[in-house]
């Protein structure tokens, strides 16, 4: 029997359908993705093994009861308010939180501690989006839905890799398009990623050249007559000066011609839908961005009507959530300012709390520094990993190093986080825990558990709770369930509809436990009494004190170029993983399409710095430094370089990118400006390099290696600077197989090392060296794991004639590789569905869809090239 539940990853919030075994399908009855999962979500069945769980509470390193380690926390924080005051703590939470969880933390921080200093990995997310739409509309609403995106003539997708990070969404684009040929796509990025395939025009900008683009399109927007006069005069301020600021789009980077083609289109539909998301939020200039679009959006009246308005997409699964609780550092809960006393007095009386502050406390960047300067006496991390996720994350590892006292509460211990911490307390986790979060179109689902609460593992709202009562605050933290904590939290809404504010779900304040049981995904606002729209907007209605949204005044920024000899640095995801892999690094299919970490570096580039594709570059700056494998491709502009960010000193203890990242922040809103960095590149000197293939679990220990789970155990890219003098003491440490048979065979012309080590005749491992990158069938290595195969067949690097190579895995779900489907579209599926039919890749998540049409067409211009 399966639990109708909620994604856990990305904001899209698809339902799920979970059962105890583990198996995992999409809920074709929820309004977000309607059956659909992408790779990630079909692998959730993976991710919910108990292996490296933290099952109890433990202080430096030793297990401790709740009883001991909820009174340490207490006594802890208590005295640091005592002796240092309020300010003295911090809470950094996480948009994986249920909103139940963030209900309770923000309370007790800002009701009862009595201080503001709460934020959240959200900061790093959307907080730009947030800030942006707070100028504009006088609140954090998202005016649209995401059938906005099917019923609009022209998507602008803008900074934004859709068809990687937000799967699903792309998915119903796709179909979109499909049904509707004549709907136009723009991609404006400055990679050519994925979700360029269902392009019809992308535009490659310079990196935060989305201000002066959008600056360009107001000023056609009055050009050409299509100022919505009558909605303007009605609803908005401001848009004379923001006129006045608004250039030509010079200066983000395109020519003339394509400016034009995306004025044109801009223009020429009444149904244009902008989505945004990281490219967008992750800068220093990140509010200007979005009021830069939302600017066009109001001065034509396209917003919150069917098929038009902007559109921001966020990361986390309950980022929403999070906002709607309070949960960043200038908020307070159901979308009441912090600034605002009259907000505050409602709250304070709604809560009956001692204390509230009246500042806005530390966002992220701050908070962490002043970790380090030791103004912070207590700090409390849950749910998220900092030393990885934060810009200078090297700096932010010693941040909470210096912290007097720190906990966190997490799923497992060996984080590169957790292990920075004094006490660490068992979480329950995904599957395990009952709650609700809100997606991007503001659609309120269920999280509900499907699984028993493993060890001591508890939820956070009720460890928050706990530390609470424990604090002298019982009546006010007495909850019986989540379903108690929604109540309270629909309760205080219904006081901020009264306050006129958007946010609004008191019609399920008296909700009772059975009907939160069942309760079917909704979009607020839901009030009390009557109904409401789900867009918002359409006929002005905003927030500001006069009723009227406001037109900012943007300059662009001047775009920053490349000093001397560095590169423009860029950090983007993987299609497969999500954020730090400490969940969907234990699905093994995942680990297949991106096995290690990379970077994308130009080819004019990669000439310049002397960079051998699939050799290793050192990627510095004062703030850190990492290894990384070479990949060579123009999907990237000549003076840039792009790493993804998600992996971990458990995964690839030298490809911990943020390292690199400096703490620039958005003036407005505190957000970082993760894809902006300059870095240096060098070759990085390595004697030897390595592919190794185990059943046992494997260690990231040498100068480079980056482990993976496969499906017959791990697999590592390896490296070292020395030639070992015995290979086969070499091979059984990276393979961690101290026992065993083994196999060996020297290439002399090649220079290779190739050994097997068996046990009782069953290959348990397998180890390439070479003194450049190795080339071996690494899938086909990995699947001989377990077998019983000859030592001729293993040594020999390269699929027997009974098993045509696979290559690199595509298609994570159907297991299908490179070359599986170069040999398919040489046979004659020559069409996407062809392909699809003939190989099954394609055919369950579709997120593997953009690189299946890539590869025909690049199989089609090698064969006319032929010709």
């Amino acid at each position: 029997m399966s639990t109708c539940t909620t994604c856990p990853y990305c904001g899209v919030g698809c339902g799920v359908l979970a059962a105890a075994d583990g198996s995992i399908q999409g809920d074709p009855n929820h309004p977000a993705n309607q059956g659909r999962l992408c790779s990630k979500g079909t692998a959730l069945g993976a991710t919910v093994g108990l292996e490296g769980r933290l099952l109890q509470p433990q202080l430096n390193g030793r297990d401790v009861s709740w009883d001991t380690a909820l009174h340490v926390v207490a006594t802890k924080f208590a005295e640091a308010i005592r002796d240092h005051g309020p300010d003295s703590v911090a809470f950094y939470l996480s948009g994986q939180l249920l909103t139940e969880d963030y209900y309770v933390a923000n309370k007790l921080i800002k009701g009862y501690m009595g201080t503001a200093n709460i934020d959240t990995n959200s900061r790093l997310c959307m907080a730009s989006s947030v800030a942006g739409h707070k100028r504009a509309f006088g609140s954090d609403t998202v005016p649209g839905q995401y059938a906005d995106f099917e019923q609009a003539d022209v998507v602008v997708l803008v900074g934004s890799n859709t068809a990687w990070c937000h799967p699903v969404l792309f998915r119903r684009i796709e179909a979109a398009k499909a049904a509707r040929p004549e709907m136009k796509i723009v991609v404006v990025d400055p990679r050519r990623t994925a979700t360029c395939q269902i392009a019809d025009l992308h535009l490659a900008i310079q990196s935060d050249g989305d201000a002066a683009l959008f600056n360009g399109l107001l000023t056609q927007i009055k050009a050409r007559g299509l100022i919505d006069q009558a909605y303007v005069e009605a609803h908005v301020n401001g848009l004379e000066e923001a006129l006045q600021a608004a250039g030509t789009g010079e200066g983000c980077g395109l020519d003339a011609d394509q400016l034009a083609q995306f004025f044109d289109l801009w223009c020429g539909s009444e149904k244009v839908v902008t989505l945004y998301s990281m490219g967008v939020n992750q800068s220093a200039r990140g509010t200007d961005k979005v009021n830069a679009i939302i600017n066009c959006h109001l001065a034509t009246g396209r917003i919150g009507r069917a098929g038009m308005g902007p559109f921001s997409m966020t990361g986390q699964p309950n980022a929403m959530g999070g906002r709607e609780v309070g949960g960043l550092s200038n908020m307070l809960a159901s979308h009441l300012e912090l600034d605002n006393a009259a907000h505050r007095d409602a709250v304070q009386g709604f809560w009956q709390s001692p204390a509230m502050p009246e500042a806005p406390g530390l966002k992220a960047v701050d908070l962490f520094r002043a970790c380090h300067t030791g103004k912070i006496k207590a700090l409390w991390i849950m749910s998220t990993n900092p030393v990885v996720s934060m810009p200078e994350a090297d700096f932010v590892a010693e941040a909470i190093r210096a912290v007097p006292f720190s906990v966190g509460s997490d799923l497992f211990a060996a984080t590169d986080t957790m292990s920075c911490v004094d006490l660490v307390l068992p979480a329950a986790g995904w599957g395990e825990k009952t709650g609700t979060v809100t997606n991007s179109e503001r659609c309120i689902s269920r999280q509900r558990a499907f699984l028993p609460t493993p060890g001591a593992a508890r939820p956070d709202w009720a460890i928050t709770a706990e530390v609470g009562r424990r604090m002298g605050w019982g009546d006010a933290f007495e909850y019986a369930s989540a379903a108690d904590v929604f109540r309270e939290h629909a309760a205080l809404s219904g006081v901020a509809a009264a306050l006129g504010r958007d946010f609004d779900i008191s019609g399920l304040q008296n909700i009772s436990d059975a009907d939160y049981d069942r309760l079917e995904p909704q979009v607020w606002p839901i009030p009390a009494q009557g109904t409401a729209e789900t867009r918002f907007f359409s006929n002005g209605g905003f927030y500001h004190a006069d009723g009227k949204a406001k037109m900012l005044p943007i300059t662009p920024p001047v775009l920053t170029a490349p000093v001397g000899d560095t590169l423009l640095f860029n950090t983007a995801r993987v299609r497969d993983h999500w954020h730090t892999m400490t969940r969907t690094g234990r699905a093994a299919p995942l680990g297949a399409h991106m096995g290690e970490p990379y970077l994308e570096v130009h080819p004019v580039d990669a000439d310049r710095f002397g960079l051998g594709a699939a050799a290793l570059v050192e990627v510095s700056n004062p703030h850190g430094r990492a290894v990384l494998r070479v990949l060579v491709t123009d999907r990237v502009q000549a003076g840039t370089c792009c790493a993804p960010m998600h992996w971990t000193a458990q995964t690839a203890a030298r490809g911990r990118i943020n390292a690199l990242v400096t703490g620039n922040v958005d003036p407005v809103s505190g957000q970082p400006a993760l894809k902006m960095a300059q870095v240096v590149v060098k070759p990085y000197a390595v004697g030897w390099y390595g592919f190794a293939a185990s059943a046992a679990q494997m260690q990231p220990t040498r100068p480079y290696a980056a482990i993976a789970r496969s499906k017959t155990g791990w697999r590592a890219e390896v490296a070292g600077h020395k030639t070992p003098q015995d290979w086969e003491a070499e091979a059984r440490s990276v393979l961690n197989l101290p026992d065993g048979v083994v196999s060996r065979f020297d290439d002399a012309a090649s220079g290779m090392v190739r050994i097997a080590i068996y046990d009782d005749g069953a290959l348990s491992g397998a180890f390439f060296a070479a003194p450049g990158p190795v080339g071996v069938a690494r899938a086909a290595t990995v699947d001989l794991i377990g077998q019983k195969v000859p030592a001729v067949r293993v040594l020999a690097g390269v699929p027997g004639a009974d098993q045509p190579s696979k290559g690199a895995v595509v298609c994570a779900c159907m297991d299908v590789g490179r070359h599986e489907l170069q040999r398919a579209i040489a046979g004659g599926a020559a069409s996407l569905p062809a392909l699809m039919d003939c190989t099954g890749a394609g055919t369950n998540c579709g997120s593997c869809r953009p690189e299946l049409q890539d590869l025909i067409a690049k199989t089609e211009t090698q064969r006319m090239a032929a010709e």
